[in-house]
């Protein structure tokens, strides 16, 4: 076996390099791959494609390490601000100039008219269009266009930031 890895070195790491598209991350699933191999030799039958079988595993380790990076990424937020929701980390709220902005938002936010500002508050927390009717009894069509007049304005008044 351990020749028939070696032979396969080079297209193993032209296939890590499609993946990763980076010399020293495929460098490292090469590694890992030759680890895991070998690891589970005891696994491999005779009448199976061991190329295939080699490269099956190096993809599987990939789309492991993939999905464990997004899980790191993750974020869950259980503040009641819903405005700062997925926001990614290097979203830049944590500056003076940030800082300067958000606060203009939430002034633009807080300027709109009682009808607009409301259904667009329980828009962003959540609400569907048709338990906004319900609860402020309004036309579903109402709520639609009430929202989406708030939306226009805040673009009108947010242009500098767009």
């Amino acid at each position: 076996m351990e020749v028939s890895l070696v032979d396969l070195q080079n297209n193993m790491l032209n296939y890590a390099l499609r993946l990763t598209s980076n010399k020293n991350n495929a460098r490292d699933l090469c590694q890992e791959t030759f680890l895991k191999a070998l690891g589970n030799f005891d696994k491999y039958y005779d009448n199976v494609n061991f190329k295939g079988w080699v490269f099956t595993i190096m993809h599987n380790i990939f789309v492991n390490k993939y999905r464990q990076v997004l899980r790191q990424k993750t974020i869950l937020d259980h503040t009641d601000n819903l405005l700062l929701l997925n926001l990614p980390q290097n979203s830049g709220l944590n500056n003076a100039e940030s800082d300067y902005a958000y606060s203009e938002i939430i002034k633009a936010v807080h300027s709109l008219d009682m009808q607009y500002k409301t259904p667009f508050f329980m828009y962003l927390s959540g609400y569907k269009y048709l338990e906004i009717a319900e609860i402020m009894e309004l036309p579903v069509g109402t709520v639609k266009s009430r929202i989406f007049f708030a939306r226009k304005q805040l673009q009108i008044n947010l242009i500098d930031y767009q």
